[in-house]
């Protein structure tokens, strides 16, 4: 089937382009500058703020894929909100007959941040507009290039020891980039999930602590955490800022979102895309070997 992909430039979106054409779809890869598109589809541009252009990449697709967020903004729920009501009217007025979004995990129930809160109603306006969504809800991605991982890996080898804030005991289920590219190009084939919730992760529900040591026995190197209760979510976005290449605004939104609890509750997708995810620390091995071939190719 022809399936676009908003997001095609991002961490997921690439991985999934590529595996959507090796599956045998014909794929369009949306992005604002389709002229230095590398990866795998067809470039088409398109700009999740401008509707018309939308209509015009949807054009003739049976289903497309949503990967699309603003974290790096001070107001991304805004423009997450406006970008996603775009692409669902864009969607229906195209006669798209599904979405697929990738989505966060965390209870409804909780408090959740502002980032989760956003995931959450990107949900349902991109269905607004009557074109069945199809979620899929994961916590940290592990691969090379994502933003938590390199979170992690950076903390872990620039600091031998580190004062860190309550959430290093929040707990989480971390999964493999390429364990959710599976779910995402499995679902696409399935109509039973079509307008459905899946939560997706791996198998180790881990806190946050607990991945920051694993990956520092793997690359051996030495780890002392001493967590401490006062530091608040801006001087931990400011920390991050410091010892990591991450920005303070999106820092400070994964920080935020570090205090809910994501673990899978619901395994049901299990069933239907069936297959065995890889543990985290097999993750991480495969996430650092990415990481030393594109050093190689650099």
């Amino acid at each position: 089937m022809t399936v676009l992909v908003a997001g095609s430039t991002g961490f997921v979106g690439r991985r999934l382009c590529q595996e959507l054409a090796a599956a045998g779809h014909a794929v369009r890869a949306m992005t604002r500058h389709p002229e230095s598109y590398r990866g795998s589809g067809d470039p088409v541009a398109g700009d999740v703020a401008e509707i018309g252009s939308l209509r015009s990449a949807l054009a003739d697709c049976t289903a497309a894929y949503y990967l699309v967020h603003s974290l790096a903004e001070t107001d991304f729920e805004r423009r997450d909100a406006e970008a996603a009501r775009n692409f669902g009217r864009a969607a229906a007025d195209a006669g798209v007959r599904r979405i697929i979004y990738l989505g966060g995990l965390g209870e409804d129930t909780d408090d959740l941040s502002a980032h989760l809160r956003s995931r959450r109603e990107v949900e349902g306006l991109l269905a607004a507009a009557g074109v069945p969504v199809t979620t899929l809800r994961a916590g940290i991605i592990v691969g090379h290039g994502g933003i938590s991982w390199e979170i992690t890996r950076q903390l872990v080898e620039h600091l031998p020891a580190m004062i860190t804030p309550r959430w290093v005991r929040t707990r989480t289920q971390p999964i493999a980039v390429d364990d959710v590219v599976r779910y995402l190009v499995g679902v696409l084939d399935k109509p039973e999930t079509i307008g459905g919730t899946f939560d997706i992760g791996g198998p180790d529900v881990l806190e946050y602590i607990d991945m920051l040591r694993r990956v520092a026995r793997i690359e051996g190197r030495p780890l002392l955490v001493v967590p401490v209760p006062l530091l608040s979510p801006r001087l931990s976005s400011l920390w991050l800022s410091l010892v990591t290449d991450v920005d303070t605004t999106t820092g400070r939104a994964l920080v935020d979102s570090m205090s809910n609890e994501v673990v899978v509750r619901d395994n049901s997708i299990r069933g239907l895309v069936p297959f065995e995810p890889l543990g985290y620390d097999d993750a991480v091995l495969r996430a650092l070997g990415e990481r030393a071939k594109a050093g190689r190719t650099t």
